[in-house]
């Protein structure tokens, strides 16, 4: 998608100073990771992207890190541009307008802020995907007697937990649908491009949006491994933040 007018970005050396930073710091992790799996088979995803709370691989700060990570090599093991090359088009075409609009500050605060409520959303879904299956080991665990089988169970839920390392969250598309949320509630009439031809108002492609990745989120396809709900509770987030702050604007920074 493009837009139009004042909000084409007329270059990268004319981005503002957060957005054209976000966009080179994606790119450098985008090929470090590539270069550490190729030369030393280090998966800096293990170490940066997202874990759920309970994985043995999870760390406190993964919930900045993952942000700035992207998927490198797709199912048959080849390297894979589309993850990076769309999030950070997307950033680079609506990013310049915001930053400008809000200042880096505001701008800063809210790219990560909205990441951090994509990474809460997906949080809440995991959660009640995985929490039925622990209860029920517990419930096992505790109400058993014989010893072998106690450890037995025991060694079932150890291996369950560890098996949790799989499920790893990566990507700016929760920072940059709050981006495109924030878009379409600061320029609502600006005509943006769908694939460079088919021009819609920017709010209802927000609305459209929305409600595509709602759909596909609701109808858990197996085959697919995107985070629909973190793209939705970055949306969310975003609207919420730009509601706040059109009510104190005594703070704007």
């Amino acid at each position: 998608m493009s837009f139009n007018d004042q909000y084409r970005p007329s270059g990268f050396g004319h981005l503002p100073v957060v957005t054209k930073n976000i966009v080179i710091i994606n790119v450098i992790m985008y090929v470090l990771t590539i270069i550490l799996k190729e030369t030393q088979h280090i998966n800096l995803e293990d170490y940066l992207g997202l874990h759920y709370y309970l994985a043995p691989d999870f760390k406190p700060y993964q919930f900045i890190t993952y942000i700035f990570m992207h998927q490198t090599y797709n199912e048959l093991g080849q390297i894979t541009f589309a993850h990076i090359f769309f999030n950070m088009f997307g950033v680079f075409m609506f990013g310049r307008a915001i930053e400008e609009t809000w200042g880096p500050k505001r701008y800063l605060i809210f790219y990560i802020v909205t990441g951090l409520g994509a990474a809460l959303a997906q949080y809440i879904i995991m959660h009640f995907q995985i929490s039925p299956h622990l209860s029920e080991l517990n419930a096992a665990i505790d109400s058993s007697t014989n010893t072998s089988d106690k450890a037995y169970l025991i060694n079932q839920k150890y291996d369950y937990i560890s098996g949790l390392n799989r499920y790893v969250i990566i990507g700016a598309s929760g920072s940059l649908m709050g981006l495109l949320g924030a878009f379409g509630m600061l320029f609502p009439n600006q005509m943006l491009y769908i694939y460079f031809l088919f021009p819609v108002k920017a709010k209802w492609l927000v609305i459209g949006y929305g409600a595509i990745e709602l759909f596909l989120g609701i109808s858990n396809n197996p085959g697919d491994n995107v985070a629909h709900f973190a793209h939705i509770g970055g949306l969310f987030v975003g609207i919420i933040l730009v509601l706040l702050w059109r009510k104190d604007k005594s703070r704007f920074y």
